[in-house]
């Protein structure tokens, strides 16, 4: 465990105010907030997981999902327990939901998270599978212990974070994907218990305040967030604040958690969304949780020449020079690319942390 005061504030009745994410949590003696692993204890605030992991996986980048930053490179994947959202559909809701931390959870220290990292091969450690938001201390800690050995950091989020542990958080990260659940506040209230305007604010502050590379994925559920409406609304809204060459990733969904009873997405709808996000005049949009060649290619902005092209997670033609550009025109891809693509695959590899204790 480990205190955290930095954005809280006491109340006069005991509670203490957690100011980390816009739910605000007024946390009485003893209790945790939504997230479960910030506590109250003895009136300071505590980070029960601070040091802990549910587990560790060297993944495929293309996993996270991230098309632009590192193609076919290995990322050490972990997250922690708990979550500040509370999301119907969650697919990975035995992390995110846990309650039996000190139980289940491998004791990793920064440096031996980051010396794994360095001695698998692994060109970025993932925050993922719960959101680093709840424990962003310890993440900062890990990833400046990746940049003391070159390794960079990823965030998988859902963005809901207030500005102040944001811009902390945000500083020590390379690249994110963001969650963009929805486009209305309907949905978040009802799905996720949460609002939608935090994280279009943290879309916005990570496009025009920070270096951290954005990719965005929108988990297309039938009937609550797929109808052309909504994708044309979130389309444009994503040209409009963020550029179009922001990558965005539409998904597909699978029955989990407590939304058994709705269909999987069908492949038309998420070649449909693909093809309205393009229309609109995203450059980068592409498809996933389903096989399809042609919704996971990325050609040239300048020529339209294939730069890449993805056979599910492994690369399969890889047509960008040792700067990122195209070998055709000499156009950039937007992202962050290495001298050559890595061979990672589409392997997944378990790691016991506790060997680099």
């Amino acid at each position: 465990m480990r205190v955290v005061d930095h954005y809280t504030r006491p109340l006069a009745d005991g509670r203490i105010l957690c100011e980390v994410c816009p739910r605000v949590c007024k946390i009485g003696p003893g209790q945790r907030g939504l997230c479960y692993v910030r506590q109250n204890i003895d009136g300071h605030m505590v980070l029960t997981t601070d040091g802990l992991s549910s587990g560790f996986c060297v993944d495929p980048i293309e996993k996270k999902p991230l098309f632009h930053f590192l193609p076919g490179s290995s990322v050490l994947s972990f997250g922690t327990a708990g979550c500040n959202l509370a999301c119907a559909f969650c697919q990975n809701h035995e992390i995110s939901k846990s309650r039996e931390v000190e139980t289940s959870a491998q004791r990793a220290s920064p440096e031996a998270i980051a010396r794994a990292a360095s001695e698998l091969g692994c060109a970025s450690v993932a925050f993922t599978y719960n959101d680093p938001v709840i424990f962003y201390e310890y993440a900062i800690d890990v990833a400046q212990a990746c940049r003391a050995r070159g390794i960079k950091t990823v965030a998988v989020t859902a963005g809901s974070i207030k500005p102040g542990p944001r811009a902390e958080f945000f500083h020590a990260i390379d690249a994110a994907n963001v969650d963009l659940k929805a486009f209305t506040d309907r949905f978040y209230w009802r799905r996720t218990a949460s609002n939608l305007a935090p994280v279009l604010d943290t879309l916005k502050y990570l496009r025009r305040e920070t270096d951290v590379w954005l990719e965005i994925t929108t988990l297309l559920i039938p009937g609550e967030n797929d109808s052309e409406s909504e994708i044309d609304a979130l389309t444009r809204w994503v040209v409009r604040e963020l550029g179009d060459e922001t990558p965005l990733h539409f998904s597909a969904f699978h029955p989990d958690y407590r939304m058994l009873d709705l269909p999987p997405t069908p492949k038309a709808t998420l070649v449909r969304a693909r093809e309205q996000g393009r229309a609109n005049g995203l450059r980068h949009v592409y498809v996933g949780n389903v096989r399809d060649a042609e919704g996971e290619a990325t050609d040239c902005v300048g020529c339209g020449a294939p730069l890449i092209r993805r056979d599910g997670y492994r690369l399969t033609h890889y047509a960008l020079d040792a700067n990122g550009a195209c070998r055709s025109c000499g156009r950039y891809l937007a992202g962050q690319f290495a001298a050559t693509p890595g061979a990672w695959g589409a392997r997944r590899l378990a790691v016991d942390i506790e060997a680099w204790a």
